[in-house]
């Protein structure tokens, strides 16, 4: 077959009818998950249209739609069954598990990678029975962990141990796969992996330790980019991978399964092996890949697609393989209704669909402008950047504007890397030869992390976007548009004139508004502000949202009252992980903005919580929880960090603003800073009479946002050289106050407010502070 023929493969309508299949099913999953009171409710109307269905067949004129219909209806049935099963079994131990407030002890089975995230390494498992005292409940069920590195003993942890964890246990949020979530004190492995996924972890753990010899960064890739293995990867390289769209290289995804699918298929034919045996064999490779990179459900699923789209590559048709998909969307969703929430799941889905049907009609678009070869290479990455884009922007409201160019660059070298990093791993038995195949495989990988690094330094590598679903639904019109552009290219036709017209006005206002934003916010607005900031303080509105940085760790000290202007300013100031936020108290103008936070922190250290707060620290979502009291002391990159208030178990000042949570923290490239919460005069004075504030500080964080109820002994014992002041613009209060000011600069105190400055940063000087104002205060 030509490569014109090639560019003509595309999907009939009939090759499309499962589709609607997947589609109910996947509803009915969204639905029952996210709404479990409705599972049943969703099966018996599912099962009395397809009753209707196979009852009025014989009458019906358009037989195969009605049969589709009927299939759609039991997908939906079967899923929605599968909710309402297991949801009274889930919620019972669930309840059984954190409803009491005690410690429990389960006995678990890992079931996916174990990652860092901050100082705690976290997992996905199945317990298989929970205790609690004297009670016991058995049973498998899915939870997620958290425990802090030091506290495992025993065997190795990893893919496949068996382990006893003791600690604390909370519900899971509805439409997570988690039943709840394990902070554990200790976890004791009793039984490392099994032997097989034991060799494979060796194997891996050899490929890492043999790649940190070579330069970074492209050292730091190799292990991914060749078995998925991403704890080498640094937070900077981390971000500068996702800002150029090429973090999916380091995951584990359909194209890495594909390629050694492709491998294994081409040296059997090579070889002369028959149909049969070339199958076997590219079967037999696949299954190894994935216990070498660990078969977890993220990777099982990627072989999955991986198989489907290989599958329409054998029968050269596309409708093929998106029937195919629709029917393993809806078995995986029979089997687990809570991919249905997954990100990853969503984005594994959309990426092989919108390769299998947008691929080939993008190369046939864009090679009326370009070569062929040119026009195939860019089609791939375009069609995923459309596809998966409106998701992507759900979970960060960022759209790289180099992702395409970045993947165009880095795509030649990734196979490479996969292929001659995988055969590294696999030859560490044999020392000379794995070292030489690392040192080969180093060469494209660093290509790929130069290519990230310098992509994602650019000007406006990330624009801004829209956040929350409006988001998702704006640039899906905006990738329409771009679709429309390239697929109707060339036609003559009255309506693809009208289409194309239609779409360069999307696409003009959606480039004049993205130009606009970038060069305020992304381009011109930042070009001032120092790459050393120590301390930011965000623009929130009338709440608090600061921001430490020390060594590459990240704290965020409150939320404001805005997810939308908390993810803004994160997103302007290039932070995307948080090691530490830190809830001084659960007001809303500090704690509102958790949910701009949600899965992206790794401890969060709160003032005194009660039941009316779980649902701020619930929005957060993966994240362990520290009580804050006063002693209690840690580390922030290469600062330290000490609460000093509030006293534990105190009963003279109620949760709220007098118990706040203070924050003493110092390091050589954080000046002392103190923040002082909302703590009102009195809370002032005792905290003063504990003994534990002396100065003089570089930084205070003024208590509550400026108002007239402060101490001023206390900040003369202080005597900070600046002071910031976290409030907003004409607000209600008054704030701040006369009296406060005139306090702050008395001592000499330069005052930072972001009613005035809008975004402040601090940067630390061998002369003293230097402070930047996004606007002339």
């Amino acid at each position: 077959m030509s490569n014109g023929e090639q560019l003509r493969v595309g999907a009939a309508p009939r090759d499309l009818r499962l589709v609607w299949v997947g589609a109910a099913g996947w509803c009915a999953a969204m639905l029952s998950v996210l709404v479990p009171a409705i599972a049943v409710g969703v099966a018996a109307g599912a099962a009395v249209l397809m009753g209707i269905g196979l009852a009025g067949w014989r009458g019906v004129v358009w037989r195969e739609t009605c049969a589709i219909a009927v299939v759609a209806c039991a997908a939906a049935g079967a899923v929605a069954g599968h909710v309402a099963l297991a949801q009274p079994g889930r919620v019972a131990v669930a309840e059984f598990a954190a409803g009491g407030g005690r410690a429990v002890e389960l006995e678990l089975s890992v079931t996916s990678k174990v990652e860092r995230r901050g100082e705690a390494l976290w997992f996905d498992a199945e317990a298989s029975a929970v205790r609690r005292g004297e009670e016991t409940l058995h049973g498998v069920v899915p939870v997620t962990v958290s425990v802090p590195a030091e506290a495992i003993t025993g065997q190795r942890l990893d893919l496949g141990s068996v382990a006893t964890a003791r600690g604390s246990a909370e519900a899971s949020d509805a439409g997570d796969r988690a039943v709840f979530m394990v902070f554990a004190r200790d976890l004791e492995v009793a039984t490392a992996p099994p032997a097989l996924l034991g060799v494979a972890a060796g194997l891996r753990d050899a490929l890492v330790e043999r790649a940190s010899t070579l330069p970074a960064p492209g050292s730091m890739l190799l292990p991914g980019l060749a078995v998925g293995d991403t704890r080498a990867v640094s937070e900077d390289l981390d971000a500068a991978m996702k800002a150029t769209s090429l973090s999916h290289l380091t995951a584990v995804s359909g194209a890495n399964c594909a390629l050694v699918v492709g491998l294994a298929f081409g040296a059997a034919a090579l070889a002369g092996a028959t149909r049969a045996v070339r199958i076997v064999v590219a079967v037999t490779a696949l299954t190894g890949f994935v216990i070498l990179v660990t078969p977890e459900p993220s990777v099982v699923r990627a072989a999955t697609m991986a198989a489907i789209a290989l599958f329409a590559l054998a029968l050269g048709r596309t409708g093929a393989g998106i029937s195919v998909l629709s029917l393993a969307v809806t078995a995986l969703l029979v089997a687990d209704p809570w991919l249905a929430t997954s990100y990853g799941f969503v984005l594994s889905v959309v990426a092989t669909g919108s390769l299998l049907l947008l691929a080939g009609p993008l190369a046939r678009g864009l090679t009326r402008w370009l070569p062929t070869p040119v026009a195939l290479a860019l089609s791939v990455p375009l069609a995923a950047q459309l596809a998966c884009g409106p998701v992507l922007v759900l979970l960060a409201p960022e759209v790289p504007l180099y992702g395409v160019v970045a993947n165009l660059l880095a795509g030649p070298a990734a196979p490479v890397v996969t292929l001659v990093g995988l055969a590294a791993c696999l030859a560490a038995p044999l020392p000379v030869l794995a070292d030489g195949l690392a040192a080969v495989a180093w060469l494209p990988s660093a290509w790929i992390a130069a290519t990230a690094q310098t992509l994602s330094a650019l000007p406006g590598a990330g624009m801004e976007w829209v956040p929350g679903p409006w988001g998702g639904v704006l640039l899906a019109i905006v990738g329409t548009a771009a679709g429309v552009m390239v697929l109707r290219a060339g036609r003559s036709a009255p309506a693809d004139r009208r289409l194309r017209t239609a779409a360069a006005c999307v696409l003009a206002v959606a480039v004049g508004v993205a130009a606009g934003v970038s060069a305020l916010s992304g381009v011109a607005g930042p070009l001032t502000a120092p790459r050393d900031w120590a301390i930011a303080a965000c623009d929130v509105g009338q709440g608090d949202a600061l921001v430490l940085r020390s060594a590459g760790s990240v704290a965020v000290v409150d939320t404001g009252p805005d997810p939308e202007a908390l993810a803004s300013c994160l997103a302007r100031i290039g932070i995307d992980r948080v090691d530490l936020l830190v809830l001084t108290h659960f007001d809303l103008d500090h704690a509102g903005g958790v949910a701009a936070l949600r899965d992206r922190v790794g401890t969060v250290l709160h003032g005194p919580a009660g039941r009316e707060d779980e649902p701020a620290l619930n929005a957060l979502g993966r994240a362990r929880r520290v009580p804050a009291t006063a002693g209690l002391t840690g580390s922030l990159g290469a600062a330290r960090w000490s609460v000093l208030w509030p006293r534990a178990e105190s009963r003279a000042f109620p949760s709220g603003n007098d118990a706040s949570v203070v924050l003493d923290v110092a390091g050589p490239d954080l000046p002392r800073t103190v923040l002082l919460g909302d703590l009102s005069a009195a809370s002032q004075a005792a905290l003063l009479g504990t003994g534990r504030v002396a100065g003089p500080v570089s930084v205070v964080k003024v208590a509550h946002h400026g108002s007239a109820d402060q101490l001023p002994a206390l900040y003369q014992e202080l005597r900070p050289s600046a002071a910031i002041i976290s409030v907003g613009v004409d607000n209600d209060y008054g704030h701040p106050r006369d009296e406060i000011l005139r306090t702050l600069r008395g001592l000499g105190a330069t005052i930072a407010r972001t009613d005035r400055s809008g975004l402040v940063l601090l940067s630390p000087r061998p002369d003293g502070l230097q402070i930047w104002h996004e606007r002339a205060p």
